[in-house]
């Protein structure tokens, strides 16, 4: 059976990223993404819909991201969906959720005019050689079984 799992996305930050590092040093950042979409109805009435996804990345990524993305800052994503599974403690329930694990990803935009005010240039933005898209091989994610076909809740 032939797979493939590959997810782009463009967005804006939803929180600042939460940078953390593993007892053995590897960086991990959390970062949330809204993704806007924009229709017209059969009525010309304007619609719009976000979808909130939440991302981590690994490695110097995680580094890069945690030093200067920032809370509603525009950024592409590749990667690729991951499902993570829990027991709630609360109630006792499996809980469920997709995420995305980020492979590389791209500023958007520049930082004039975020906090910096018109014309005062590139401030708190990456130096030109880290703008081009970040790429690395990511850390690997703790290797996980997956449920059989049958198991799968959609």
């Amino acid at each position: 059976m032939a797979s493939f799992n590959k997810v782009i996305l463009m967005g804006n930050l939803t929180r600042d990223p939460e940078l953390r590092y593993t007892p053995k040093g590897t960086a991990i950042a959390k970062i949330g993404l809204a993704v806007n979409r924009v229709w017209r109805t059969e009525t010309g009435e304007q619609k719009e819909e976000v979808t909130f996804v939440d991302v981590d990345a690994f490695g110097r990524q995680a580094e890069t991201i945690g030093q200067y993305l920032k809370k509603g800052r525009p950024v592409l994503i590749e990667g690729r969906l991951k499902l993570d599974t829990w027991d709630d403690k609360q109630s006792g329930q499996k809980k469920s959720k997709l995420g995305v694990v980020l492979e590389t990803f791209q500023f958007v935009g520049s930082a004039q005019g975020q906090g910096q005010g018109q014309g005062q240039g590139r401030e708190g933005a990456p130096p030109e050689t880290a703008r081009p898209r970040v790429t690395e091989n990511p850390a690997p994610a703790p290797a996980e079984e997956m449920p059989p076909e049958d198991d799968v809740p959609f």
